[in-house]
């Protein structure tokens, strides 16, 4: 059984894919990735892979899917299987790096942990934006981060290359999964991906959003051990 690497996404810990690693810890050692050490997504993968087992199978979410498909470009022979949810291979728009950095301004000068639920609650499926359970998942998870840490994150994406142009080179097994209603990485985005990875399973996720681990967790916990055993 091979080791299992998740990364998180934007003001994520590890309680984003807490309901994965109930149902993945059966098939093999599970490490959750440190999205906090570097200023830029090539620092985060260099450091990640400094401690990260000599091989894994490698699930990353929206920010985690770039770290994911940069590890790819670094390191594709100590990954064995890929796993990419509600992420893009695209890199940042100008104009999402001006948002990006408004945003990051008013969580310097306002409330960050308000500007932070804000963010994340925007990201959920309409249905579920008051779920209280989903709130307090955030907001744990965005205090866990903290404004600094947020700030690091927030130019690690700025960073991020156009990973479109070696998705084709990517030859293991990998499963590609977006939520149905997901306004961040939308299908269209996760299509592209699933198209230029030979072999690659597209998943769509009914009635979800951007945070699919946390809002169909069940859904995508089947998933990834159908992935698993590939």
């Amino acid at each position: 059984m091979a080791p299992i690497l998740f990364v998180p996404g934007l003001l994520c810990s590890a309680e984003i894919f807490a309901a994965q690693i109930s149902a993945l810890w059966p098939h093999g050692p599970i490490t959750v990735a440190s999205t906090l050490e570097g200023e830029t997504v090539g620092e985060v993968v260099r450091r990640i892979l400094e401690t990260a087992p000599p091989r894994f199978a490698l699930v990353g979410i929206s920010m985690g899917g770039y770290i994911s498909l940069e590890i790819m470009r670094q390191a594709p022979e100590r990954v064995c299987r890929l796993a990419l949810l509600d992420t893009t291979a695209r890199p940042d728009t100008p104009e999402q790096t001006a948002q990006r950095r408004l945003t990051l301004e008013e969580a310097r000068t306002g409330d960050f942990l308000s500007t932070a639920l804000a963010g994340l609650t925007a990201l959920l499926h309409p249905e579920r934006r008051g779920d209280i359970s989903l709130r307090n998942i955030n907001e744990r998870m965005a205090r866990s981060v903290g404004l600094e840490g947020f700030a690091r994150q927030l130019e690690l994406i700025i960073s991020r290359p156009d990973s479109r142009p070696f998705l084709s080179a990517i030859s293991i097994p990998t499963l590609v999964l977006v939520g149905d209603a997901d306004a961040l990485t939308p299908v269209e985005r996760a299509q592209e991906i699933a198209e230029n990875i030979p072999g690659a399973k597209l998943v769509i996720v009914p009635r979800c959003g951007h945070l699919s681990t946390i809002e169909q967790p069940q859904a995508v916990s089947s998933a990834l051990v159908d992935w698993i055993g590939w």
